[in-house]
């Protein structure tokens, strides 16, 4: 009889240990699969901390997030003129930009004392929420001591989201200059392949162009006397000369404001050295950084 009730009491034993075990394996699968997350002191869930970035620059420089798009900054390498840290603001910044392409004009900038700094805005054509990041680089150059007003620079697309910050926000911009830039959303990328950007069918975006494209929201600029520059080749089929730079000096000049256009003759859109090589791109960006 004692025999009997052991061996009940064992097996009884033997199968609340499996089901114990088996409660111990799930539950630590479970923490495996969604681990729990660590509080502030306010008890707010504390965020993960960002995985590395894997950025190259064509120099030595920071790569850092910005909410959650990849900026980078170059710091200089002597002192500035004056007692201010100046930087010029480079796009697009995209995996692979800026290039080696960029380094001659870069090691100038920094032997000035000018950093160069950037952020990836993506396929953002110079749409609203495009400046909405650029917004936040803004905010993290000046929190690091930066000026509030940078020089501007833009290669081919990149133009188009620097010249459209600039023109809703021209108080904090000292110039502006352009590679072969895009100041026309509807030269390129085109109204269809645009659209979606701004969250709009490309006939709404047709209706509401003056609204957004950069080269029709250039009066402020001009009023505040930002200076403008671009170096442009003149059979140029990617970005046509006509329809951007050439427009917006045109435009430019209409509402007084001053810009230098160099148009090197037989280029197209090209790496030709003396886009990234102009001494008079460089000699600009120097004379009116503060």
């Amino acid at each position: 009889m004692v025999s009997k009730a052991m061996g009940a009491l064992r097996n009884g034993l033997l199968s609340i240990g499996s089901v114990l075990v088996f409660w111990i394996f799930a539950q630590s699968f479970a923490l495996s699969q969604n681990p729990p997350q660590i509080r502030s002191q306010s008890g707010l869930p504390k965020a993960s901390p960002p995985k590395a970035i894997d950025k190259k620059l064509p120099l030595d420089g920071e790569t850092f997030l910005v909410d959650t798009s990849v900026a980078f900054v170059i710091p200089a390498t002597k002192e500035f003129r004056a007692p201010t840290k100046p930087w010029v603001w480079y796009a697009p910044t995209l995996p692979n930009l800026p290039g080696p392409e960029e380094r001659w004009m870069f090691e100038r900038f920094l032997d000035e004392g000018i950093a160069i700094a950037g952020i990836d805005a993506g396929e953002s054509y110079g749409s609203p929420d495009g400046n909405r990041v650029f917004d936040g680089l803004h905010r993290e150059m000046v929190r690091r001591g930066y000026s509030s007003t940078p020089v501007l620079l833009g290669r081919s697309r990149g133009g188009l989201q620097t010249l459209s910050w600039a023109a809703a926000n021209p108080e904090r911009v000292a110039a502006w200059a352009g590679i072969y830039p895009v100041c026309n959303v509807a030269s390129y990328p085109g109204l269809d392949r645009a659209a979606p950007a701004f969250s709009l069918t490309p006939e709404q975006l047709k209706e509401q162009l003056k609204q957004f494209n950069p080269v029709d929201r250039i009066e402020g600029l001009a009023k505040s006397k930002v200076p403008l520059f671009a170096i442009h080749g003149d059979v140029d089929t990617v970005v046509p000369l006509e329809l951007n730079s050439g427009l917006l000096r045109e435009r430019y000049r209409e509402h007084g404001g001053s810009m230098e256009l160099i148009i090197p003759p037989g280029q197209g859109h090209n790496m030709w050295d003396g886009f990234f090589q102009c001494r008079e791109l460089v000699d600009f960006a120097i004379q009116h950084a503060k």
